[in-house]
């Protein structure tokens, strides 16, 4: 999904970043990744379900930016 923003004239794309972290294991890896994320991309809008182990981050970052930011906090990133 790719969504494209005018503000002020300027256009923003945001796109939708879909991909599993098989090292989640609780509420409180969720909590890290998320924070992890928020900490370089404060405007992202990050999900994570830990039953199925997979994150969705909207953003204008790129996957593989969001993916070192996951494994900087010390998970995996597929």
């Amino acid at each position: 999904m790719l969504l494209v923003f005018k503000v002020k004239g300027i256009n923003l794309t945001m796109a939708t970043i879909t991909f599993k972290v098989p090292s989640i294991a609780c509420d409180g890896c969720a909590k890290t990744i998320t924070e992890g994320i928020l900490s370089k991309e404060p405007e992202a809008q990050v999900e994570v379900d830990v039953t199925t182990k997979v994150i969705s981050v909207k953003t204008e970052a790129s996957e593989e930016a969001i993916k070192q930011m996951v494994t900087s906090v010390g998970h995996t990133a597929e």
